[in-house]
C-alpha cells in the first residue's frame, strides 16, 4: 500500500515535518517513507491534515464505560477496538492503589487477557499506580490501601505481573522505595514517581536506582519552591527523568504546560490518565471500583469530595492542546509517540521509519482523528 499526505511527520528527531510526504506499507510493516511525491500513483492520497505515528497513552484507566481494573475480557477489547478512534494504537492499560492482594490478583487475570489476541490499539503490558504511595498526596487514590514497599510486597506484584507488568508508579520518600525501585528495574519494570511527596534529593536518589520516569508532572506531587524544587522541579532538571503530563488544560494550566514544554524538551510524554467516564456523557462511573462523577460542560471527572479523579481526555485532543500553549506539532507528536514509547522500550512504535510497524494516524486539519491503522490494517475511518 502507497499512501501519499499532504504533511507526513515521522515523529523522529531533527527530521520534522514532510510536506508533502508518502510511505509505503508492506506485511504490516513500513517498507519506505519518503518526502515529495510518492514513486506511484498512491492507493490513498491524504490531500488535508496530517499524517502521524500512531499515538501511545501510558497511563489509561478505562474508556467507553470500561474501568480496566476489573479486568474483564469484553471490556478490554471493547477499549482497545474504540481507541483508535482517538489517533491511540497502543497503551497501558492502569490500575490505581489497591490492596496487594487485589492488585496480584488482577495482574494475574491481565495476564490471560493480555495474551489473547485483540482488534485495535496494541496492550503494552501494565501500568500500576500504586499501592506505593505517599498519602500526603493521594489524589483520587484510597490512603488506607497504601502501604510502603516491602520486599514481600513487591515480590509479590513481580510474580503475579510477570511477562505483563511493564510500568510502575512510587513514591520514592516511602521506608524501602530505593530498594523497590532497583528490584523492579532489574527486573524489568520502568519506574516512575509520583503520588509523592519527595525532596528534589530523594527524586535524585531514585532516579540514581534507576527511576526514569515522572507520573502525571505537577499533579500530586511536591511542587516547585525556590529553596525546595521537590518532585516538579527535579523531574523539569534531571535529564533522566521523563515526564507525563495530562493537557487538558483542568489538571494543568496552559501556562503550567508551556513551563514544562519549555524546560525539559523532549522529556515530555503526553497522556490521558483516561477514566472510564471518557467517551461518555456525563454522569456517574466508577475508577478502581470507587465511585467518581463526569459533570456536564466537559469538565473533568471528579470523586465526590470534589478530588479529580483522572480525566476525559483524547490522545488526539492533547496533542491539540499542546500545539495551542504553543509546542511545535512536530514536538507534540513525538510527545505523544516516539517519546513514550522509547520511554518503555519499544523502540520499534511511535515513528514512521523504515522497518517499523505500520501503526499510523491520520489527524484532520483541526488534528481531530480522521483514520487510525495498527500493523497496517485500518481499524478506523470517520467517515
Amino acid at each position: 500500500m502507497l499512501i501519499a499526505a499532504g504533511r507526513l511527520i515521522s515523529g523522529l528527531p531533527g527530521t520534522g515535518v514532510l510536506a508533502p510526504g508518502y510511505l509505503t506499507v508492506s506485511g504490516g510493516l513500513i517498507a519506505e517513507v519518503g518526502e515529495g511525491l510518492p514513486p506511484g500513483p498512491p492507493d490513498l492520497e491524504l490531500r488535508t491534515g496530517v499524517l502521524v505515528p500512531g499515538l501511545v497513552d501510558l497511563q489509561v484507566n478505562g474508556y467507553y464505560g470500561v474501568d480496566l481494573a476489573a479486568c474483564d475480557p469484553d471490556g478490554w477489547a471493547l477499549v482497545a477496538r474504540r481507541l483508535p478512534e482517538t489517533g491511540t494504537t497502543a497503551f497501558l492499560p492502569t490500575f490505581i492503589t489497591a490492596p496487594v492482594v487485589a492488585l496480584a490478583a488482577a495482574l494475574r487475570s491481565a495476564r490471560k487477557i493480555a495474551g489473547a489476541a485483540t482488534t485495535g490499539a496494541r496492550l503494552l503490558g501494565l501500568h500500576l499506580e500504586g499501592p506505593f504511595l505517599s498519602p500526603a498526596r493521594a489524589g483520587a487514590h484510597r490512603r488506607d490501601w497504601m502501604v510502603p514497599p516491602s520486599p514481600e510486597a513487591v515480590a509479590e506484584l513481580l510474580d503475579a505481573g510477570h511477562g505483563v507488568l511493564r510500568l510502575m508508579t512510587l513514591a520514592p520518600e516511602t521506608d524501602g522505595a530505593l530498594a523497590a525501585v532497583a528490584a523492579l528495574v532489574a527486573a524489568g519494570v520502568v519506574v516512575s514517581l509520583g503520588h509523592s511527596d519527595a525532596t528534589a534529593d530523594q527524586v535524585a536518589a531514585a532516579a540514581d536506582e534507576g527511576a526514569r520516569m515522572v507520573t502525571h508532572l505537577f499533579n500530586a506531587q511536591r511542587g516547585l519552591h525556590h529553596r525546595e524544587p521537590g518532585v516538579v522541579g527535579q523531574a523539569l532538571t534531571d535529564h533522566r527523568l521523563t515526564s507525563g503530563l495530562v493537557v487538558d488544560l483542568r489538571h494543568v494550566s496552559a501556562a503550567a504546560c508551556a513551563i514544562a514544554f519549555a524546560a525539559a524538551p523532549g522529556r515530555i510524554c503526553l497522556v490521558t490518565d483516561a477514566v472510564a467516564s471518557a467517551g461518555m456523557p456525563p454522569g456517574r462511573y466508577l475508577l478502581g471500583g470507587q465511585p467518581t462523577e463526569l459533570p456536564p460542560g466537559g469538565g473533568a471527572p471528579v470523586r465526590p469530595d470534589g478530588t479529580l479523579a483522572g480525566s476525559a481526555l483524547r490522545m488526539d485532543l492533547a496533542v491539540a492542546n499542546a500545539v495551542a500553549v504553543g509546542l511545535g506539532l512536530a514536538e507534540a507528536v513525538a510527545a505523544a509517540s516516539r517519546i513514550p514509547a522509547d520511554l518503555i522500550g519499544r523502540p520499534d512504535l511511535g515513528r514512521l521509519a523504515t522497518g517499523a510497524p505500520a501503526d499510523l494516524a491520520w489527524l484532520g486539519d483541526d488534528l481531530r482523528t480522521q483514520a487510525t491503522w495498527v500493523a497496517g490494517k485500518q481499524v478506523y475511518a470517520s467517515r
